[in-house]
């Protein structure tokens, strides 16, 4: 079994007269992530399944007397896709003030749903955390550095599902059952979307355009939805961890640009499957920007891993002059070049070290990425 980064922590959060709440993307392995842990502790768990009805059934009407008599002498319950259990943060905050002798870990795939529903019951109850598919970090742990520095290409096309890592030559049928069984589920559940082959044309642009400025009114054009729609599409996407944007960051310059948004796949073998495009690295024109979302979503992984609250951001002017990536944290701010290519030069551009020199800057490559994603640099 791969052993991923969260497991320790959530390890020591056990029996804290707490809550843990794990979101994050179906099949991202939030499940096995469970039984580790519950292996680990050698107390007897109790899974249960909200998308079983008799289960959904079980937890209406909640009062503590019922949800103790249902989960009877179990310590240790499980609950996998929460989101779909009404009441479900009323549920945990019962047993949680009720009955501190039991752990409650809950976990969804869907963050609008399960987090609107706990986050006001479970205020100052619980440690939430989110699962990303593997990252590197997990592999070069679990078979050894140089092993999966061999794999990087690898990675940049079919990405880091665990199932996908863990079925080697079936890559791309499993990516695109999970893009086409998963990747709306939760999306079309709840929002009842009337047209979704047009969300599924939203997708399909903006996986062409990873990297780059996106046009809410361009991409209105090109699906047939206005930019209300195309935002809220966006926003849901998000949510069901797709895909996830980065703003602008602007202080000082007049031509900065201040409303300008990228967007980023969480998983670039689910964006290579959106377009259908497994082409090997040195026939693509945009290994960049897949080197671009690599670098980011690994970054994210690692803070998330860590507990390190960043805010993410990059920077452009009307001049076209660009940082890849912003990070500001603890009181400072940081600013890093992405370049696949080892053999040009490239520096941050004069005009943000003139508006912002007090920043930390760093060009990070395929010699110094993996100081980058373990939070060295």
């Amino acid at each position: 079994m791969i052993k991923r980064q969260l497991t320790s922590k959530i390890e020591n959060e056990l029996f804290k007269n707490k809550a843990i709440v794990l979101l994050g993307p179906r099949q991202a392995g939030k499940t096995t992530l469970c039984k580790s842990v519950v292996a680990n502790s050698n107390i007897p768990p109790l899974f249960l399944n909200g998308d079983e009805t008799d289960i959904r059934e079980a937890f209406e009407s909640p009062t503590s007397t019922k949800l103790k008599a249902f989960f009877g002498q179990a310590k240790l319950i499980i609950i996998d896709e929460a989101q779909r259990i009404k009441n479900i943060g009323l549920c945990i905050k019962l047993i949680t003030d009720n009955f501190p002798e039991i752990q409650i870990i809950a976990t969804g795939s869907s963050s609008f749903e399960l987090a609107n529903s706990i986050n006001e019951p479970l205020t100052g109850r619980k440690w939430e955390h989110i699962l990303l598919p593997l990252a590197f970090n997990d592999m070069a742990n679990h078979h050894g550095l140089q092993e999966e520095k061999r794999l990087l290409e690898h990675r940049l096309l079919y990405g880091y599902y665990p199932e996908v890592v863990t079925s080697p030559g079936n890559e791309i049928r499993l990516l695109h059952h999970l893009a086409d069984s998963y990747l709306y589920k939760d999306i079309l559940t709840w929002e009842r979307i009337a047209k979704p082959e047009r969300m599924e044309k939203l997708v399909k642009a903006l996986a062409l355009q990873i990297g780059s400025e996106v046009s809410y009114s361009e991409l209105g054009q090109i699906t047939g939805l206005n930019n209300e729609t195309v935002e809220k599409y966006i926003s849901l996407l998000e949510k069901a961890f797709v895909l996830f944007r980065l703003h602008a960051y602007s202080r000082n310059g007049r031509n900065e640009l201040k409303k300008s948004k990228k967007v980023y796949f969480y998983d670039l073998g689910i964006r290579n499957a959106v377009i259908n495009n497994f082409a090997s690295l040195g026939n693509r024109a945009d290994v960049g920007a897949l080197w671009e979302n690599f670098l980011i979503v690994e970054r994210m992984k690692w803070s998330q891993a860590n507990d390190r609250y960043i805010s993410r951001y990059f920077w452009r002017t009307t001049q076209q002059q660009e940082v890849d990536y912003i990070e500001d944290h603890d009181g400072k701010l940081f600013a890093y070049e992405f370049k696949w290519s080892t053999n040009k030069a490239h520096k941050i551009p004069n005009t943000f070290i003139v508006n912002y020199p007090d920043t930390v800057t760093c060009l990070i490559s395929r010699d110094n990425f993996i100081e980058f994603i373990a939070g060295k640099v």
